[in-house]
């Protein structure tokens, strides 16, 4: 599969397994599952792993360490979040998770950017895990929280990573703005942009993206369904975006979009996982996966080929904004 760079010399395979559903996300699943979700992105050539304590209050980053843990260190990619400690809680007996994740409500999170918060959390992650180290390490939603995350939070990364605990830094967000801050004021690595640049939204083309590639900050691309929207080849009417009922304006042009990839022999989420990796300042795309069947039909989506008067007649068409420069722009073979 092919990789692409970051400015800390950590290459990252262009597709990468977001492990939020390992953490029970809206339903149950189990370690076997998980472990066999892993198993095949490793047997497709997938080493990235996205992870973090929120996710299922810590189940998604045990059940991934377990997944890697007879893997070679040096031949895979962690990234996993801070911000949010994870806390005994008490209150929660008896009861499942209220944040979506199908798990006791036996811990909670409580927002901390501060140092010591940092620390604790690389801490507790790393003993998850079962790692001596961590690739990326992400403020993780830090949008409530600017003050603190963008002194106290990245200056304990910076810590950490001269310290050679953590190899690169940055944040994630579902929002391009303080993404945008976060690399003009910060010494940050790579930034994590959910949601916030797929087929249907190109905002970040105006700043954000251009700036990145002057700084040399790497961006993973996630939610490149924009929460369902774009992830069936036929829209639905019923469909979600940004975890709530997509306005009607926003069907009728994932439905054009759609339909203009029949014309052209591909299929709607074919071409939202392609998009992203067409700006040369992408350097991987993140996607949610719970099974080894989803992980399959993400790996057929990634090698699918697209002709380039698909993006043409998008573009043409007023459907979708081009980036200013060619497909995969600066990949390598892995």
């Amino acid at each position: 599969m092919r990789t692409r760079r970051l400015g800390r010399a950590i290459d990252l395979t262009e597709l990468g397994l977001g492990a939020a559903q390992f953490g029970n996300l809206w339903r149950a699943t189990t370690d076997e599952e998980s472990a066999a979700t892993v198993d095949a992105a490793w047997n497709a050539g997938v080493r990235y792993f996205d992870t973090a304590p929120h996710y299922g209050l810590g189940l998604s980053e045990r059940r991934l360490g377990l997944a890697l843990a007879t893997r070679s260190r040096d031949e895979y990619v962690v990234s996993t979040k801070v911000g949010r400690l994870l806390v005994p809680n008490p209150e929660g007996a008896g009861r499942l998770d209220d944040q979506d994740f199908a798990v006791p409500a036996t811990l909670k999170r409580v927002w901390d950017f501060s140092r010591d918060g940092i620390l604790r959390s690389v801490d507790e992650s790393l003993d998850r895990l079962g790692l001596d180290t961590l690739d990326i390490v992400y403020l993780h939603d830090p949008d409530e929280h600017w003050e603190a995350a963008s002194t106290t939070g990245i200056d304990a990364l910076i810590e950490l990573r001269e310290q050679g605990v953590v190899g690169a830094i940055g944040a994630g967000m579902n929002q391009s703005e303080m993404i945008t801050e976060f690399i003009r004021r910060c010494d940050v690595d790579v930034m994590m942009l959910a949601g916030r640049y797929t087929l249907l939204e190109q905002g970040a083309l105006d700043e954000l993206l251009p700036l990145a590639e002057k700084r040399g900050v790497g961006i993973v691309a996630a939610a490149i369904y924009n929460s369902g929207l774009l992830s069936v080849p036929q829209v639905r009417a019923d469909a979600l975006y940004n975890y709530a009922q997509a306005p009607r304006e926003l069907i009728e042009r994932a439905t054009a979009v759609a339909e203009v990839c029949e014309r052209h022999g591909v299929t709607l989420p074919v071409a939202a996982v392609a998009f992203p990796l067409r700006h040369p300042a992408v350097v991987s795309v993140v996607v949610g996966t719970r099974t080894p069947d989803q992980l399959a039909s993400t790996v057929e989506r990634y090698e699918a080929e697209i002709p380039e008067a698909l993006w043409l007649e998008l573009s043409a068409l007023g459907l979708v904004r081009e980036p200013p420069a060619s497909a995969r722009a600066g990949s390598t073979s892995a």
